[in-house]
């Protein structure tokens, strides 16, 4: 007898966020057809960071032993100030952090998760990938999505997904919003091999240098190979994409207040590549009928909670299981999923903000931060991660229980 499970379900986007729905569905039973309109499935970028929560949510899809084999788990969260260079704060990411939120905090090659993810999806029969498509156009008829790309190709599906991104295109069809707005903030990004950076920083901690409209962050890769550099300032320059390449002496000169180890470690890269920082207010309705939108369609932003895969990971698993829950009636299962998701979603947009303004702030501003987060202690701290990190009801635990983590490869 025929199932609503027979019918696919159209993924436009083939990064972390479609990748990671795809394998959400097919855990269930639901085929899916990725489209990716790059002319192969691949990541752009160098490090990233996943919170417990992400973890959380790769037990479920029965990855952590996969990707925990190509993360590197720092011991502490460290920042300093980035004109003294004096310590901050710091927060211990050993046996208390992970007894609290039952997961590690990792660091990876955003292209080495990737990998993984594609990998998984290769392997599923449920799950086909086509690369090189753009899709222009999207229409929804007597319970059926079609999807037609550039080149005249047609998909079908009983519902679409567009995890495509920032720039969206999904988006347009399902909200009509127009382009997202730049923060005014400027990311530089670069990658060093471990015998390049000085001694005292070849460390196994995720370390940031906040400053006044600048901060910079250094932290290990693949096993301490590589290093993540990562530079921010403030600036009103703006270039559409993600993947430019950056110009060394407005950075330096931007730079030129901080402290001797940050100038140090910014003179040791000849090439950054350069990304214009941009989000979008919070919204509360992102689907329309059997489309949807996941990840950065939906809810852009700023990377100053390091939560932009988190949530899209999130999403990819709820809608996934909105789709079972609804049994099939992918219009009910988006209007759930966006009612579960859009609270939490909006708060991390709106704290990654609030978090940009206390990372760059100067004058009396730094002094009170500085003061209120060098008088926390490490319990403290990890108190107030709990409504990020912590578990989400929406999410449930699919039947794996922390105790599952011995022997699953996190507690590295």
């Amino acid at each position: 007898m025929p199932s609503w499970k027979d019918q696919q379900v159209l993924i436009v986007g083939g990064g972390i966020g479609g990748l990671t729905a795809a394998l959400a569905l097919a855990r269930h039973g639901i085929p899916s057809q990725l489209i990716e309109q790059a002319a192969a499935f691949k990541e752009i970028g160098a490090g990233i960071q996943l919170g417990p929560n992400v973890f959380r949510m790769f037990e479920r899809l029965g990855l952590i032993d996969p990707i925990s084999a190509l993360a590197v788990f720092p011991e502490n969260l460290i920042m300093f100030d980035s004109i003294t260079g004096e310590e901050v704060t710091r927060i211990p990411l050993g046996e208390p952090f992970r007894k609290k939120f039952h997961y590690p905090y990792a660091l990876i090659h955003r292209a080495d998760l990737h990998s993984a993810l594609l990998a998984q999806c290769r392997k599923s029969n449920l799950i086909r990938l086509d690369e090189a498509q753009k899709i222009v156009a999207v229409d929804e008829n007597n319970g059926e999505v079609k999807a037609r790309t550039a080149s005249g190709k047609d998909y079908s599906g009983a519902a679409l997904i567009g995890a495509d991104g920032l720039w969206s295109t999904i988006r347009e069809f399902v909200v009509g919003d127009g382009k997202p707005t730049p923060a005014g903030h400027i990311t530089y990004r670069a990658v060093l091999p471990r015998e390049e950076i000085p001694e005292q920083f070849r460390w196994w901690n995720m370390g940031f240098w906040a400053g006044e409209k600048v901060h910079f962050v250094l932290y290990p890769l693949r096993t301490g190979e590589l290093y993540n550099l990562v530079a921010v300032f403030h600036s009103n320059r703006y270039e559409e994409g993600w993947d430019s390449y950056g110009d060394p002496a407005e950075l330096h000169e931007r730079f030129a207040p901080t402290c001797a180890a940050v100038r140090a470690l910014l003179a040791k890269i000849e090439s950054w590549r350069m990304w214009v920082v941009c989000d979008r207010p919070p919204i509360k309705d992102w689907s329309r009928g059997r489309v949807t939108l996941l990840g950065d369609a939906a809810h852009p932003m700023l990377q100053y909670l390091a939560q932009g895969a988190g949530m899209a990971v999130e999403d990819a698993v709820c809608i996934a299981d909105k789709a079972v829950e609804m049994d099939g009636d992918y219009a009910a299962a988006f209007r759930a999923y966006q009612a579960a998701r859009y609270l939490r979603t909006g708060r991390v947009q709106i704290m990654a903000r609030v978090y940009g303004e206390f990372y760059h702030a100067g004058g009396v501003a730094k002094e009170l931060r500085n003061l209120m987060l060098g008088s926390r202690t490490p319990q403290d701290a990890i108190a107030g991660m709990e409504w990020l990190y912590g578990e989400q009801t929406e999410l449930g635990r699919g039947g794996v229980g922390a105790a599952a983590n011995e022997s699953s490869g996190v507690r590295r």
